[in-house]
């Protein structure tokens, strides 16, 4: 089937829906709505597509548009609900169940007939980590029936006049609802508050006297002192006082008008930079005893002969800061006497390579730019140069660019079964590195090698395993992943023929080492970078700032090709 999706921007959920059917064989294009109704309107005329579907959209389809082709748009609700706000309400109500439902566009916001719906529980996550995963999985298996249903040509979808069906409207989620009082909040209320708004539209506060958007929150168990108060910074967080405890917010956004060039998220400690004065940095353990509740984004342990490694940075992206401490810590784990270790493993996003925002904020993006990359290419070179375990990099979600590079420097690569890959560089004008010349053609083959980075699209998991870019699709729930990659690694290291694939992957890399150093590998990659990131006319920088300040650029088609640039195919 012919099928246009139709968004405000192609984003996780876009992506996802978009692999998914065209894993089933459906023909899918997609039309930027942000770009406006004309736009909207030639993509239907060039396409003809015979179904419609809005996966997330933000603005009205053009009357005309939705009059003369059946439109399906994505609502996550469960039947009835309607409003422009339903994941913050569900997360700020404390809802245990919540759904996503499909239903026909008409002139009334989310008041049309019902093709699908499919309820999901409502972990104690961030809005973001819930719409990525469990509202994800649902919004796509909604989706298929859905389709499913139009093409049979038999269903009646229900109309939201049937008794059945609780119509309740709610308004958009304002900032004075989500402000928090931190001499009257509990800590439980502060938390909702704050996962409710962790990536838009966070939570207006202030801080030191200046006003801020507070993104993400985590529990405290330890650290308590007078409500408001910041008692201390970790890794670029910091930690805030409630009446009955405290919480950890890694990141901030300062006010449109404050004065403050780079007003999008950072990591906490650089928005408030000299204001912190003597607040001082609580480090964490790598190895967090069970019973602590505290924020830490990297963490270790370990379970018989396999060691675990996770982190879990805001937004999959990794500052130069946070590659060199993850690197730090891989190298911790090496020192451990274990068979198996296996990196990521936790929910959400596993990694989407450099950190564009805090690039964009630094006082030169350019040297920022290569500093970043240089720290992830050692931890993607350490990663490819052990030789004397098996590394299993785990993904719980999405990842991106040069995390997805980080993921294929291990022996394997386990994703959950709703994971989207993007393997490569080229839509933020990017030749690319992380040893991807080496990592990516040894793993697809030339041919999908060239194809992969020059088409520049999302993958599935399903569509990775097949290509080869990974080798076990994890049939997971979000919740559940990490205790399954957890008894799979543990299978592996009591593996019969364990030592034999040690022995193996050590002769392998010494071959190739021989026939090409790593090294000639990474030269060639950064001489390329090197040009790009400190050329001023570079796409790269404009492209980088119009990603990290939400500026409408580009074509209105997402799935159109990059434009090409010098050096796009492998060396």
């Amino acid at each position: 089937m012919d099928i246009l999706l139709v968004a405000s921007a192609f984003n996780s959920l876009c992506q996802r829906v978009h692999v998914e059917l065209s894993d089933r064989g459906h023909r899918v294009d997609a039309v930027l709505a942000a770009h406006g109704d004309d736009a909207v309107r030639q993509a239907v005329r060039e396409v003809q597509p015979e179904l419609i579907i809005a996966p997330m959209l933000k603005t009205a389809i053009p009357e005309d548009v939705w009059r003369e082709h059946t439109c399906l748009i994505v609502h996550p609700g469960p039947p009835g609900d309607r409003g422009p706000s339903s994941l913050d309400w569900a997360i700020a109500d404390g809802v245990a169940r919540w759904g996503v439902t499909v239903l026909q566009a008409e002139a009334g916001m989310d008041a049309g007939d019902i093709w699908a719906t499919v309820a999901f529980t409502v972990p104690p996550v961030g809005k973001s980590d819930l719409y990525r995963n469990e509202a994800s999985d649902a919004a796509v298996t909604a989706v298929l029936l859905a389709v499913q249903r139009y093409a049979d040509g038999s269903f009646k979808p229900q109309p939201q006049s049937d008794p059945s069906v609780r119509v309740t409207w709610r308004d958009f989620h304002r900032q004075e609802q989500r402000r928090i009082d931190w001499h009257g909040d509990s800590t439980e209320t502060v938390l909702r508050k704050l996962r409710g708004a962790d990536s838009q539209p966070g939570v207006l506060d202030e801080f030191l006297g200046q006003e801020v958007f507070l993104h993400g929150g985590h529990l405290e168990d330890q650290l308590k002192g007078r409500p408001g108060e910041l008692l201390a910074t970790r890794t670029g967080a910091v930690c805030r006082a409630t009446r009955d405890g405290a919480v950890w917010i890694p990141e901030l956004r300062p006010r449109r008008g404050s004065g403050d060039p780079a007003a999008f998220r950072r990591p906490a400690t650089a928005v408030l930079r000299d204001r912190l004065g003597k607040v001082p940095e609580v480090p964490a353990p790598l190895e967090l005893p069970t019973d602590r509740r505290t924020w830490a984004d990297i963490r270790y342990r370990e379970h018989g002969e396999v060691g675990f490694l996770t982190f879990g940075f805001p937004g999959g992206a990794m500052s130069t800061d946070q590659c060199r401490r993850l690197l730090a810590a891989y190298r911790f784990a090496l020192d451990r006497r274990t068979s198996v270790l296996v990196i990521g493993g936790a929910r959400d996003f596993f990694s989407n390579g450099i950190h564009l925002n805090v690039i964009e904020a630094a006082a030169d993006p350019a040297g920022e730019s290569w500093s970043n990359l240089n720290a992830m290419d050692d931890l993607v070179e350490a990663v490819l140069r052990t030789t004397d375990r098996l590394v299993i990099a785990a993904l719980g979600g999405n990842a991106a660019a040069g995390g997805v590079m980080l993921a294929l420097a291990a022996d394997e690569v386990w994703c959950r079964a709703g994971a989207v890959l993007n393997p490569h560089y080229a839509r933020m004008g990017l030749y690319g590195s992380e040893f991807w010349t080496y990592t990516l053609p040894r793993r697809v083959g030339e041919d999908d090698t060239v194809r992969l980075t020059s088409q520049a699209l999302p993958v599935s998991a399903a569509t990775a395993v097949r290509l080869g870019l990974a080798d076990r699709l994890v049939p997971a729930f979000p919740h559940a992943f990490l205790a399954e990659v957890d008894r799979l690694a543990a299978a592996l290291a009591g593996a019969a023929d364990l030592r034999q694939r040690i022995a193996a992957k050590e002769a392998a890399r010494l071959r190739d080492e021989a026939r090409r150093p790593l090294g000639e590998y990474r030269r060639d990659e950064l001489a390329r970078m090197r040009r790009i990131f400190f050329d001023p006319d570079a796409p790269y920088h404009a492209l980088r700032s119009a990603f990290v300040r939400k500026v409408p650029s580009g074509s209105a088609r997402p799935l159109s090709r990059p434009s090409p640039f010098a050096g796009l195919s492998t060396p």
